[in-house]
């Protein structure tokens, strides 16, 4: 390679740094006999690995600006992850993700639109992150809030500003806002491992969201969490009606309930809001900037 060409390439490469386009998705290769810098993409393992968790936690016929809603929350708690040296991409444990093929097996003839319409939301907000005091955030986030979302404090035990309580209404129109299930008798008993002669609740105790905080159930102490986590209820604000034979329990909304409300972030796209106010009305006092 001549001198001239040498300078040629430097140059070019030094132009591609300053417009941003060296990055970890980006290969470089001289070509000896056209004497030009070839550029070629590479997969991204990260990027990739989002669209996965968003098409496994989020439906796809979501508003364009929740999915990239999503894809920013999701991508923040994947990199918290890593900075606890939890790797994500290994590990279906800490958000759901599911394979192409398992894409194409849901979406079928829609797969191709379907998979764009997330690849682009991914692509759109590509290294951006939510970040408080400079760092990034657990950015939580749940399926459908019981009119509003819950303080960290009553689910992590932990007390993170970001992740206070607001109002978020929207979701009480939805189809499945409330759900009921009916269990038999001797199963709950068994399950909650207590007596089952006469049921007698009692104590029910709702924190300031209506959540269940505490409840009795013949005499027996349980937390709201509790009763969900072993009744596999969608979510803890719960009403519990006993018959003869069977337990009714009604349930309004599905999860956790800490962060960004997934229906409710989708609601407020629906009307006109961009990804930035959605992140920043169910994360308080975050910013969202690059990951670099």
């Amino acid at each position: 390679m001549d001198k001239e060409n040498k300078i040629i390439i430097i140059l070019i490469l030094v132009i591609c740094l300053l417009m941003g386009s060296l990055n970890k998705s980006t290969s470089y290769f001289f070509n000896n006999e056209t004497k030009n810098i070839v550029i070629k993409e590479t997969s991204d393992p990260m990027e990739d690995y989002l669209i996965g968790v968003i098409a496994c936690e989020m439906p796809a016929s979501f508003n364009e600006e929740t999915l990239k809603s999503q894809a920013i929350a999701s991508r923040t708690y994947a990199y918290f992850l890593k900075s606890k040296n939890i790797e994500p991409t290994n590990d279906t444990r800490t958000q759901c993700l599911i394979t192409k093929e398992k894409m194409k097996s849901i979406w079928k003839e829609d797969y191709d639109f379907y998979y764009n319409k997330i690849k682009s939301a991914v692509e759109s907000t590509k290294n951006l992150v939510l970040k408080y005091d400079g760092k990034i955030i657990p950015a939580y986030y749940f399926s459908m809030s019981n009119g509003y979302t819950e303080n960290s404090t009553s689910v992590f035990s932990e007390s993170y500003p970001y992740l206070q309580s607001v109002s978020s209404e929207y979701e009480k129109e939805n189809i499945n806002f409330e759900k009921e299930v009916t269990i038999p008798k001797e199963k709950f008993c068994n399950k909650l491992g207590i007596t089952c002669n006469d049921i007698i609740i009692s104590n029910v105790k709702r924190n300031s969201t209506n959540r269940v905080e505490s409840i009795i159930i013949n005499g027996k102490k349980f937390t709201g969490i509790e009763v969900r986590k072993i009744l596999g209820l969608r979510s803890t604000d719960f009403v519990i009606k006993l018959n003869e034979n069977d337990i009714n329990i009604t349930t309004y909304g599905y999860g956790h309930g800490v962060g960004m409300s997934q229906y409710g972030a989708n609601y407020l796209a629906n009307q006109g809001f961009n990804y930035e106010y959605i992140l920043k009305y169910y994360y308080k006092d975050v910013i969202i900037s690059s990951i670099n």
